[in-house]
């Protein structure tokens, strides 16, 4: 797995850290709701959270379990304030690593962190969030990929497939859509976009790219064009403010769309990356346009054309991320400001940021449009197709 893996001769360790972080506290991911953020989780709360760990099904991997030691760790002990193991001990020092990287985040807020990921883990099997699920516009049933909560007039909106670092599906697009379309009628006063886990978004699920319908792949790329301009212009005519709270690596249309969110946020381990091109595709979100505004020609020419990655530090500097904060701090931070401006008369917020966004609206349509039929012909084209199918013949030999 990412970022655990060694060379073959220490894998019996990390078997051991496998079983050791099952037994200790079980699997989960992180979702981070607006509801008590700024008290944190009770410890009743955090007591029920470690019992529903034994009911998950699925392994969430080496990463995450890591995480949730490190979080039961400080929510228990508090801040790692035990000797660094030895060179050799790779178990523990792994451990005493993900530990050590929570800093100084408080107790109670290590409480709330963990129970964010049990919360996320359960809904993602199907079990229930543990949140206050918001429903579609028209629709019955609560939402199957997203998260979505309303507290202090800020409705947050999470993507919640952790285990498959937040790809974006059909269903979750049509999901994301209904979600803006509702959090911009709602009272609230601000909507946030985040991830559920690891990982802001790592794109589009590429396997959108495997099912053919019955008309050929002429027909998946018409129904696929259309889908995505219905996206886009979810966020091209969002009414209020919308932040982006990237908690993770943020990859193609996650990272394209960061252009119509007013405010970015990025904790520091956090990177971009459009690896359009090498994937035989070409740009969208309108990030032809809103690229170059904001960090020059060249700059937007070595991310869309050239698949350069950027890490957080890079992304501000190029105007593309807001600011960025430890990631130990991060989620404390922004709620703390999140809740400081949905003080602000909602009215004012939404007109001022209807102004702002009048200026370049029709042209941000037509980028839309010519982004989509630009990407519907490179779907339908041998190159590719034999680039999707190239990547995903690599990856198997992972």
């Amino acid at each position: 797995m990412a970022g655990l893996a060694l060379n073959s001769s220490f894998a019996w360790r990390f078997v051991r850290l496998r079983s050791s972080l099952v037994r200790s506290t079980g699997p989960s991911l992180s979702f981070h709701s607006t509801a008590s953020r700024m008290m944190g989780a009770t410890v009743e709360q955090f007591e029920q959270a470690k019992s529903k760990l034994s009911a998950l099904k699925n392994d969430p991997g080496n990463e995450v379990k890591l995480k949730i030691y490190a979080l039961f760790k400080q929510a228990s002990t508090g801040p790692c304030n035990t000797p660094k193991p030895g060179m050799l001990d790779f178990v523990n020092k792994v451990k005493w690593d993900a530990w050590k990287s929570l800093g100084s985040i408080s107790q109670d807020e290590a409480r709330q962190q963990y129970c964010d990921l049990v919360s996320s883990l359960v809904a993602a099997e199907g079990g229930g969030s543990g949140q206050v699920a918001a429903t579609p516009a028209g629709a019955g049933a609560a939402y199957q990929t997203l998260l979505v909560t309303t507290e202090d007039d800020i409705t947050s909106i999470t993507l919640n497939r952790p285990a498959k670092k937040n790809a974006i599906t059909t269903e979750m697009y049509n999901e994301i859509i209904a979600a803006l379309e509702q959090a911009g009628k709602d009272d609230s006063v601000i909507a946030v976009i985040t991830g559920a886990g690891d990982f802001y978004c790592s794109g589009n699920d590429l396997t959108n790219f495997t099912k053919i319908p019955e008309g050929g792949v002429e027909a998946m790329a018409r129904s696929g064009g259309e889908l995505l301009r219905k996206y886009v212009r979810a966020f091209i005519d969002f009414p209020k403010p919308l932040v982006a709270m990237v908690n993770g690596p943020a990859v193609g249309v996650s990272v394209t769309l960061l252009g119509l969110f007013d405010l970015v946020y990025a904790t520091e381990r956090a990177t971009f990356h459009t690896p359009f091109s090498q994937l035989g595709q070409s740009a969208e979100g309108c990030s032809s346009y809103t690229f170059p505004k904001l960090m020059g020609v060249p700059k937007a020419s070595e991310m869309l054309l050239f698949n350069k990655k950027l890490t957080a530090a890079q992304a501000c500097e190029v105007g593309l991320v807001t600011e960025v904060f430890p990631d130990s701090s991060f989620q404390t931070h922004i709620w703390r400001e999140l809740k400081e401006w949905a003080k602000i008369p909602a009215a004012s917020l939404a007109l001022s940021k209807q102004l702002i966004r009048s200026v370049d609206k029709e042209r941000l349509y037509a980028v839309n449009d010519a982004e989509v039929e630009r990407l519907m012909e490179r779907w339908q084209s041998d190159e590719c197709f034999n680039a999707v199918m190239s990547f995903f013949q690599a990856r198997a030999k992972l």
